[in-house]
């Protein structure tokens, strides 16, 4: 790999560039950072609510938006408020989320493949639910891990958001993997999970039926993509053997990340909008971030990421840790 303080980057799908430092020795002691428990003063409400043993859907806000657009939008939109219902006043969506059973606060890696598909397969119900009720534009699925991801419970849970708008990432996720197919003849995800098990270099773990690798232009360090070998958008459409494959490929990236004292992360599902039909162009497919950096000012000033750890160099770390770690089980 050439010399430099940054090699830029471009992902071929949003062409948006990533400043990968790629001269810097990597020091494992500069992302040591355990995810922190989440203090919820002894009693998990994920863990009575709603009643049952097994995996359950929780309702947490029926209406978890309020779209109020540029602030002279708010301020007309204040001005009538209290003469129409909040569900009427441009409120959409909700916010809810796949519980494990009581009790099952281990990390996601730990618990085993049958729980982890009996969520998945609750998330890809909704999908489907949500897709016949035609309410809103996008179901949004992430799951927060420690507090300084963003969670609030220490309860394996996967979190779903309705909302009334496609998420600019994924709008250019969509919008670009159009254009590459236009240009190339192929998704761009196919490509991915055909080429990166080939050439190998950011490549995790594989099965028949998913790809784990680090993408080229990683955003944050440690970065992993999760990637369907079938082609497909909607997660609704996900067979059992994709959500078997998701759950073993889940498994296995974050037990290597483990490894790397269980950072903090978020797990992140980008699929097809709930009323736009994408299906030869878009491919589901999960990302995890790893939290380990803070955001500098050459990152808010120019919108350019900045990745301390170049991927290459992660998959290394993360299939070393893999080894190191199963000489010690052998132990």
């Amino acid at each position: 790999m050439a010399a430099g303080l940054f090699e830029l980057r471009r992902d071929e799908i949003t062409n948006w560039w990533v400043a990968t430092v790629v001269d810097r020795k990597f020091n494992r002691g500069r992302f040591s950072l355990a995810a922190a428990q989440v203090d919820d003063g002894g009693e998990c409400q994920n863990c009575g609510q709603p009643p049952g043993e097994g995996v359950r859907l929780r309702t947490l806000k029926d209406y978890a938006f309020h779209v109020v657009g540029a602030e002279e939008d708010a301020r007309a939109i204040e001005r009538n408020l209290a003469q129409v219902a909040l569900a009427q006043a441009r409120a959409s969506g909700s916010w809810r989320t796949v519980v494990a059973p009581p009790g099952e606060h281990r990390p996601l890696q730990m618990i085993g493949g049958d729980l982890l598909c009996a969520m998945l397969d609750r998330v890809r119900a909704e999908f489907v639910h949500a897709s016949r009720l035609g309410q809103t534009e996008y179901l949004q699925v992430v799951q927060n891990c420690g507090a300084q991801a963003g969670a609030r419970t220490s309860h394996r849970c996967l979190d779903l958001y309705d909302l009334p708008q496609i998420p600019h990432r994924v709008a250019e996720e969509i919008g670009g993997a159009a254009r590459f197919v236009i240009k190339e003849g192929e998704c761009p995800y196919c490509r991915l999970a055909r080429e990166e098990p080939r050439t190998g270099t950011r490549l995790i773990w594989e099965d028949a039926a998913s790809v784990a690798f680090a993408p080229y232009a990683s955003r944050s360090p440690f970065e992993v993509w999760i990637v369907p070998r079938r082609h497909v958008a909607d997660f609704g459409q996900a067979t059992d053997t994709d959500l078997a494959s998701t759950a073993e490929a889940l498994r296995q990236v974050l037990r290597r990340l483990a490894r790397l004292d269980g950072p903090p992360h978020n797990l992140i599902l980008h699929a097809a909008p709930l009323r736009q039909r994408v299906d030869a162009t878009y491919h589901w497919h999960w990302e995890i971030h790893p939290r380990l950096r803070e955001i500098a000012g050459l990152e808010l000033g120019t919108g350019l990421p900045v990745n301390p750890v170049s991927p290459e160099e992660a998959v290394e770390q993360l299939l070393i840790s893999s080894t190191e770690g199963a000489d010690q089980e052998k132990l």
